[in-house]
């Protein structure tokens, strides 16, 4: 990322691989109640005969959120917090982390980055992270879509319960479900969540319209937050359906999105729009300013580590 003082150490890959996936989850813990939001308002509607039993659940975020919390207690709305925590550790670690040491390495090491070399590290290290994360991106998404029965039955009973209820009714490939159209979304946020970020920050200091603090930062992630949901809804929700589908629901991703348009129109692709808008334009305020401050710390104890005296 830019905005390093001369003055300050810079950090090393080392710093942003952990400064990134804890400032990822500090994020998460933030806002995954949106999060949660968002993958109810994109699962409802994929079943017609329950949604005709039972009409439209869900309204919106905050009715979402407040009917969740009036049928399954406020405890639902962190319903998956703990795979959520081990992707962000696992993912923004890599997609966050390396994105600067990716964008050198496709530079030759050169300051000066072009935007198609921003784009292309994104696509990597976005790319890269699904290898690591999508297990846990699979049992977050079935926890939070899953719905408390009458009788307090749940499709899952912990996070360790998920992995192994998967992997052996739906074989070790149920824990990678979904991974192209995971692999083709976090490609999409990555280039614009970070290459916007990098950008826009890139632009207030270069014009000295704000000093590089959390103004900067904040003004930087808000705008990173809010292209990201335009770009990114419609790989969102497919990425959503396919990955909450029970076994033989969809033949493929594409199946699930083809599906999506005949049954329920374009908008489909774009259910769940504002809490994820507000999930994304939070959780990259969140995330960035976290992770510029960590960042920064990080770099002062090991200046000092090294330099005592």
């Amino acid at each position: 990322m830019v905005g390093i003082k001369p003055t300050e150490l810079a950090p090393t890959a080392t710093v942003k691989f952990f400064g990134a996936g804890t400032a990822a989850c500090i994020a998460d813990l933030v806002t995954f109640p949106l999060d949660t939001a968002k993958v109810r308002l994109q699962v409802q509607g994929e079943s017609r005969s329950a949604e005709r039993a039972n009409a439209v659940k869900y309204r919106g975020v905050f009715g979402t959120i407040t009917t969740m919390v009036r049928t399954e207690g406020p405890r639902s709305l962190y319903s998956g917090l703990v795979a959520g925590l081990q992707r962000q550790m696992s993912f923004a670690s890599v997609r966050i982390g390396l994105y600067d040491s990716m964008k050198q390495f496709y530079t030759r090491g050169s300051e000066n980055a072009s935007i198609v070399s921003r784009l292309m590290a994104g696509c990597t290290t976005g790319a890269m992270a699904v290898a690591f994360a999508q297990p846990t991106d699979v049992v977050k998404v079935r926890f939070q879509a899953q719905v408390r029965l009458a009788d307090g039955a749940k499709r899952y009973n912990g996070t360790m319960d998920a992995y192994r209820t998967i992997a052996r009714d739906e074989g070790v490939r149920g824990l990678w479900k979904g991974c192209l159209p995971n692999i083709t979304r976090n490609a999409i946020v990555n280039c614009a969540e970070l290459v916007t970020y990098d950008i826009i920050k890139e632009l207030i200091l270069k014009h000295d319209l704000m000093t590089d603090n959390l103004p900067c930062h904040f003004t930087a992630a808000f705008s990173a937050g809010f292209c990201t949901t335009i770009v990114a809804s419609p790989v969102d929700v497919v990425k959503t359906r396919f990955m909450n589908s029970t076994a033989g629901q969809y033949r493929s991703a594409m199946n699930c999105a083809i599906i999506m348009l005949t049954k329920e129109g374009p908008a489909a692709f774009y259910k769940g729009f504002m809490p994820s808008f507000l999930r994304l334009g939070s959780w990259n305020i969140v995330m960035f300013v976290s992770y510029e401050q960590i960042k920064r710390a990080m770099s002062k104890a090991q200046q000092s580590w090294e330099s005592p005296f």
